[in-house]
C-alpha cells in the first residue's frame, strides 16, 4: 500500500513539474449576457517569454480566432486583446511588436441568433523568448448554450486548462482551416502584380538588378583590358597624351578627356539600342526561339574567334578614315576622334566581350539597362588611361604584354562556347526537337571545363601560345579549378540536381537516366490535362510555371 502511494506521488509531482515547465498555459470561459456571449482566453507566461498580441505584422503569429463550425450563432467583431500590452520596435524583424508577459486576456465576442447554440473553433498563438520559438499553437474551444434574455444574470462555464504541449501536434493542421478562411481574400490578391516598395517601375528588378548589371559589365571591362587588343595601347597612348605638350596639366586634360570620350562612345551605344528595340522587344527577343538560335551562333563565333581560328575585324578603312580625321582635327575633336580609334581597332577583343554582355541584358525588362551595362564596361576601360596619365610612375608595375593575354583570350573563348549552349537550350526546349537533354548539355559541359583545365597545364596548345612548357602559379591554379568543376558536373549524369548551375542547364524532365527514382516530376506537361486527372483524382495540384527562356 505504501509502495502504491508513493508510485501515486511521484506520478503527481511529475505531472505537476511538466505543468510548471509549460512557458504558457492557457485556461478559457464563456460567458453570456442576453444575446451576447463572451470567449475568454486567459493565459500565464513564463519568466522570458512574452506572447504576441493581435494585429501583429504577418511576419509574427498574432493572436488570431478561427470559427470552424456556428449553429445558431456569429462572430461578433474580431479578437481583441487586454492586457498590459508593450509595444517595442523588433530590430530583427524590423518593425513594431506587440506582446505580454506574465499574463494575457483575449475575449472574442458572439452574438447569438437563435434560442439554441454551439460554436467549435480554435484561438492561434505565438509565444517567444530571446532564443526560440514556440509553433504556432492553437488552443481549441467547443461550446453548447441557450439564448438566456437576463441582463444582470450571467451564466458562466468552468475554465477549461489547456497546456500548451498537449496541442502543438494539432497546430500545423490548424493552419489549413485558417487559409480556407481567407480563401476569398487570396483569390482576389492571386493575380495583383508584384511590385517592389519603393521602386521606379521604368527598373525592371529594381535598383539590386542595376547593380549588378553595373558589377557585371564593369568585370566584363576590366576582362577587356586584360586581352592584347587593348593592354599594349594603354601605356602608349598615355605617354602619348603626357609628351603632346610641354604642359603636364595640359596632358592630363587630355587624357581625362580621352577616357570620358570612351564611356560616352560605349553609353551611345547602349542608349542607341534602347531607342531602337526598347526594353520590351530586348525580353521579348530573350524568350523567342530563332533569336536564342542568333545568340548561340554569334556566341560560338566569338568563341571560335578567341580561341584562335580566325581573327574578328571591322574594315580596316573604317579604322584608317576616323584616323586620318583624328590627325587633321584638333581639340576635344580630335581626342573623341582616338578614342572611337581605339573602339574599333580592339573591336577583335572587346566585340565578342560586349555581345556576350548585350545578349544578357537582353533578358531584362529595364529601360535603361543597357546604358547601365555600357556605362560599366566602358568605365572599367577608360580608368587604365585616367589613372595612369595622373600617376605615370605607377605603369612602371604594369605587367608587360605577352603570353598571358592569348592565354586570357582562349578562356574567354571557352567560356563563351559554353554559354552559348545555354541559348540553343531554349530553342531545343521550344521546338521540343530533343537534340540537348539534361545529360547531353552536362556531357558538353564537362568536356569544355576539362579541355580548359587541359589547356592551361599546357597539355592542349593552340597556335598562339608561346612555345614552352613551363606553368605558372596562376596557370596551376586555374587549371586545378576548371578540372574540379569538370568533376562536380559528373554527378549531374545521373540525376544530382546540381544547384550551382541548374539555372542554366536544361530541366530535369529532359534526362533519361535518374538514379533518383523518387524525385518527383511532372506528370502532366498540358495544363487542362493535369487538371482534370487532379480533378478525377480529387488531388491537390503543384504548377510549374518555369518558361523555357526564364532561369
Amino acid at each position: 500500500m505504501r509502495r502504491t502511494t508513493s508510485i501515486f506521488t511521484l506520478l503527481l509531482c511529475f505531472i505537476a513539474a511538466v505543468q510548471a515547465s509549460e512557458p504558457v498555459v492557457f485556461t478559457h470561459s464563456l460567458s453570456q449576457d442576453g444575446d451576447v456571449a463572451s470567449i475568454t482566453f486567459e493565459c500565464t507566461i513564463a519568466d522570458g517569454w512574452h506572447v504576441y498580441s493581435t494585429n501583429n505584422d504577418e511576419m509574427l503569429t498574432s493572436a488570431t480566432f478561427t470559427a470552424e463550425s456556428l449553429t445558431g450563432c456569429e462572430l461578433d467583431g474580431a479578437l481583441t486583446a487586454q492586457g498590459d500590452e508593450i509595444k517595442t520596435y523588433d530590430k530583427m524583424f524590423e518593425c513594431d511588436v506587440r506582446y505580454f508577459e506574465k499574463r494575457a486576456t483575449f475575449v472574442q465576442k458572439i452574438k447569438i441568433t437563435a434560442d439554441k447554440y454551439s460554436i467549435t473553433g480554435y484561438m492561434e498563438y505565438g509565444a517567444c523568448n530571446e532564443m526560440s520559438c514556440l509553433p504556432p499553437t492553437a488552443v481549441n474551444i467547443s461550446y453548447n448554450g441557450t439564448n438566456v434574455q437576463k441582463s444582470t444574470n450571467k451564466e458562466v462555464v468552468a475554465p477549461a486548462v489547456v497546456p500548451v504541449q498537449t496541442l502543438q501536434v494539432e497546430s500545423i493542421a490548424s493552419e489549413v482551416p485558417q487559409q480556407m478562411q481567407q480563401k476569398n481574400t487570396l483569390v482576389n490578391d492571386l493575380w495583383s502584380p508584384v511590385a517592389v516598395k519603393g521602386a521606379d517601375p521604368t527598373l525592371g528588378d529594381g535598383n539590386s538588378s542595376l547593380w549588378l548589371i553595373f558589377l557585371t559589365s564593369f568585370l566584363g571591362g576590366f576582362i577587356a583590358l586584360l586581352t592584347p587588343c587593348v593592354w599594349p595601347i594603354i601605356p602608349m597612348t598615355v605617354s602619348f597624351f603626357l609628351k603632346r605638350t610641354s604642359n603636364k596639366s595640359k596632358g592630363i586634360r587630355d587624357s581625362l578627356t580621352y577616357g570620358l570620350s570612351i564611356i560616352v562612345i560605349y553609353v551611345g551605344l547602349g542608349i542607341i539600342i534602347t531607342t531602337i528595340a526598347g526594353p520590351s522587344a530586348l525580353n521579348a527577343l530573350s524568350t523567342n526561339a530563332l533569336f536564342n538560335l542568333f545568340f548561340t551562333l554569334m556566341l560560338i563565333v566569338f568563341g571560335l574567334s578567341f580561341l584562335g581560328a580566325f581573327e574578328l575585324n571591322l574594315p580596316s578603312s573604317w579604322s584608317n578614315a576616323v584616323d586620318r580625321k583624328a590627325e587633321k582635327t584638333t581639340g576635344l575633336l580630335s581626342i573623341f576622334l582616338m578614342a572611337f580609334t581605339l573602339a574599333l581597332v580592339s573591336f577583335s577583343c572587346t566585340g565578342p566581350i560586349i555581345g556576350f554582355l548585350l545578349v544578357e541584358l537582353a533578358t531584362s525588362s529595364s529601360m535603361i539597362a543597357p546604358t547601365v551595362g555600357m556605362f560599366g564596361f566602358a568605365l572599367a576601360l577608360a580608368l587604365p588611361f585616367t589613372l595612369f596619365a595622373l600617376f605615370p610612375q605607377i605603369m612602371t608595375k604594369m605587367p608587360r604584354s605577352g603570353g598571358w593575354m592569348d592565354t586570357m583570350k582562349a578562356l574567354l573563348g571557352f567560356v563563351e562556347i559554353a554559354f552559348a549552349l545555354k541559348f540553343f537550350s531554349v530553342a531545343d526546349l521550344a521546338y521540343g526537337w530533343g537534340l540537348l537533354d539534361r545529360e547531353v548539355f552536362i556531357v558538353l559541359w564537362i568536356v569544355i571545363a576539362l579541355a580548359a583545365g587541359l589547356y592551361l597545364w599546357r597539355v592542349i596548345k593552340l597556335k598562339h601560345d608561346e612555345e614552352t612548357d613551363r606553368i605558372g602559379s596562376p596557370r596551376l591554379i586555374g587549371g586545378m579549378l576548371c578540372i574540379a568543376f569538370a568533376l562536380y558536373l559528373v554527378p549531374g549524369l545521373w540525376g544530382a540536381p546540381l544547384r550551382a548551375v541548374s539555372a542554366f542547364t536544361p530541366p530535369m524532365y529532359t534526362q533519361d537516366f535518374v538514379l533518383d527514382k523518387n524525385m518527383p516530376q511532372s506528370q502532366y506537361h498540358d495544363y487542362e490535362e493535369g487538371m482534370m486527372a487532379a480533378k478525377m483524382q480529387n488531388k491537390p495540384a503543384l504548377i510549374d510555371f518555369t518558361g523555357y527562356g526564364c532561369v
